[in-house]
């Protein structure tokens, strides 16, 4: 079975705990990173685990990711996504590979500051994947083989300011505002007979009760275990690194088809970014003061929930 962990704050102190059934027991030991918690404690121990128990009232929770570890991301990795960001799926054979900054990561249920430059926030929830082990090489990894390097799960939204990132070409810079990058609440670690739920779990992102993405892991274009051997050949990863997979579409960004950007090209640099900006002015969708996004993903069965994120949308002070 599936074990649910949190990270939270208890008597100042930061803790690690399994949750069940909204109640949390302690696991024993001080763990300073995800890192060392995923390679201080076996699966069966943690499933196993009792004794004194908090309820979620008592306790604050934190990102089950920490900041010391990677926060490497998946671009345009549904079709349907690839559609609404002018790509063509027929034309766009590789995998799309950035990063954020993990000054970003932040409890599921921060708020969300909106800097005052910003006029064009966005959302993407991702389904996110925790390594279990360092990787310091080129690896063959298939749907066989992926528990030996994949820990669990968790919600990601990947926040991105669409004014940044696009006119200005900057992925790492849009999207890696503080709380750019909530993850949790909780961190699902799988055993190796429930790594097949990694292809079909539902994600849902909805904005004040209004169901924006809805799509499901099976239409990933490019999936956990060719993305891992790819990362593999490129650079070395710890256990406790975050990879967010890529979100669905519904995004509140709009780009214009293969064709018009063709066009685009002709055009003056100022004059195409104008055009551009002007694009985005109409779209209702982007992310306001006062918003409230809610995110979850879980399987059909019950098996893997990773909880719901909540994030008000607040002005930068």
């Amino acid at each position: 079975m599936a074990v649910h962990v949190v990270r939270f704050e208890h008597q100042n102190r930061s803790q690690w705990g399994v949750i069940r059934d909204g109640r949390i027991s302690r696991v024993p030991g001080e763990f300073a990173t995800t890192g060392d918690f995923i390679a201080g404690n076996g699966l069966a121990d943690l499933a196993r685990l009792d004794g004194a128990e908090l309820a979620l009232d008592e306790v604050t929770l934190l990102a089950p990711v920490t900041r010391n570890q990677q926060f490497v991301c998946q671009g345009a990795n549904y079709r349907q996504h690839m559609i609404e960001s002018g790509m063509d799926p027929d034309a766009k054979h590789f995998n799309m590979i950035f990063t954020k900054a993990s000054s970003c990561l932040v409890a599921a249920d921060s708020p969300l500051i909106k800097p005052r430059n910003v006029r064009f926030l966005d959302y993407e929830i991702e389904l996110g994947l925790v390594l279990k082990r360092d990787i310091t090489g080129p690896l063959a990894v298939d749907d066989d083989n992926l528990h030996e390097f994949i820990a669990g799960v968790v919600i990601v939204n990947d926040y991105s300011a669409r004014d940044v990132q696009i006119p200005q070409m900057q992925f790492y810079k849009g999207k890696s505002f503080r709380t750019f990058g909530p993850v949790g609440p909780y961190l699902c670690l799988l055993q190796p007979d429930e790594m097949k739920y990694l292809k079909n779990l539902q994600l849902r992102l909805t904005v004040n009760g209004q169901v924006r993405q809805n799509d499901s892991t099976a239409n990933l274009v490019h999936g956990p275990a060719q993305t891992l051997a790819e990362l593999s050949t490129v650079q070395d990863l710890a256990a406790g690194d975050l990879i967010a997979t890529g979100t669905p579409a519904g995004c509140a960004l709009s780009i214009p088809s293969p064709a018009k950007q063709r066009i685009a090209a002709l055009l003056p640099e100022a004059t195409k970014w104008k055009l551009f900006m002007k694009a985005q002015e109409g779209r209702t969708q982007y992310l306001k003061t006062g918003d409230l996004v809610e995110a979850s993903i879980r399987s059909g069965d019950g098996v893997v929930d990773l909880g719901m994120q909540r994030n008000r949308v607040v002005e930068e002070a």
